[in-house]
């Protein structure tokens, strides 16, 4: 099993990199989202040229904000910078999007977007259309010439969170991210997806494909209870973005108000009723892992902090991840945003990595 972090990509934190990679994880992924963090590229090839272990990627890349071509060339400078120690996430958006009012990529947007980055990141010439027009298109200027590096092969991560994205990653990429239960799908399932698309192709995923789930973690202090101030604090702002994706969901596509939600879900619509309509694309998403709006602390409960992170003692937690483990997964990436994040790395990485 390996340990990652996700975190909010922030060109004042660079120091960060440096924590992790001193207390053994992983790797770090930084996220990519225009309108509330700082440019993930940038913040990635600082920590680059800082960091000589740690790998680093994009936790995730999105695809409505970039074209293939674009996003090839920043993962192959960073590959230049730091050969080996690169990879690339990349998904359709959820709050990248969503916080200019757009929605995600549809699933067939997706799928081309991801044969065209794939094969530029392999070295492929392949045909794109850009603005209405197809022409071939390949990375020219790479390796031996300069500029950039394809090799070492930088490793695709597609993102997959229902049954036809993961079924990308088996079609396009190296690896898959997605989310674990209680929030998520079950490994088997998942890994399930990603070989019949790969199986859809005439080709099965090899031993180097890699799997990683995204996830929040509340390690308790023995006797701790689960809504703690100390874990609301921590992870608060993580358990409420899964609250913000299901607002979307709910209001956008009709889907059924989860199980879990029921309970808080007309004391939540009534804090974002507040905004007027045509703004709340700008309010929802707005303290993305980081903080929390006034009146979201109290409707957090020990029940929903169980339905969106992994929860327990360290003795638990590492009873939970091995069984994970058992299951096929291969990498966890737990998400942080909170001021905590430094002092949280640490207990992690001390009373529940170390035991891997």
């Amino acid at each position: 099993m390996k340990f990652s972090i996700c975190v909010m990509a922030n060109i004042d934190e660079i120091g960060f990199f440096n924590h992790a990679e001193a207390l053994g994880y992983h790797a770090v992924w930084a996220t990519d989202s225009q309108m509330l963090f700082s440019d993930c590229y940038a913040v990635l090839a600082l920590a680059a040229r800082q960091t000589s272990r740690l790998h680093l990627g994009t936790g995730t890349a999105i695809t409505g904000t970039r074209i293939p071509p674009v996003h090839a060339a920043a993962a192959a400078t960073l590959n230049r910078i730091a050969p080996g120690r690169i990879h690339i996430g990349i998904g359709t958006g959820n709050t990248a999007m969503r916080t200019m009012g757009q929605r995600p990529m549809r699933i067939a947007q997706y799928r081309e977007y991801l044969r065209v980055l794939s094969g530029l990141l392999r070295g492929e010439t392949l045909d794109y259309t850009y603005n209405g027009v197809t022409r071939p298109v390949k990375m020219l200027m790479h390796d031996e010439t300069g500029y950039m590096n394809l090799e070492p092969k930088i490793p695709l991560y597609v993102s997959g969170f229902g049954p036809r994205a993961m079924g990308l990653a088996g079609e396009f990429g190296d690896g898959l991210v997605f989310a674990i239960p209680p929030r998520g799908v079950a490994v088997p399932e998942a890994l399930g997806h990603v070989r019949q698309g790969a199986a859809s192709i005439g080709q099965s995923i090899g031993d180097d494909f890699r799997n990683c789930a995204l996830t929040n973690i509340a390690l308790l202090e023995p006797g701790e209870a689960v809504d703690s101030d100390r874990i609301k604090a921590l992870i608060g702002p993580n358990v409420m973005a899964s609250v913000y994706y299901f607002y979307d969901e709910v209001h956008e596509r009709g889907v059924d108000v989860p199980d879990f939600l029921k309970p808080i879900w007309t004391r939540y619509c009534a804090l974002v009723e507040d905004t007027a309509p045509e703004l709340r694309h700008l309010r929802t998403h707005e303290f993305h892992y980081t903080d929390l709006h006034p009146g979201e602390a109290d409707l957090i409960d020990a029940a929903l902090i169980r339905a969106t992170c992994l929860v327990g003692t360290a003795d638990e937690l590492v009873e939970q991840i091995r069984d994970l483990e058992a299951q096929g997964l291969q990498e966890i990436m737990w998400a942080a945003g909170t001021a905590g994040k430094w002092r949280f790395a640490e207990d992690f990485a001390r009373s529940v990595m170390e035991r891997f």
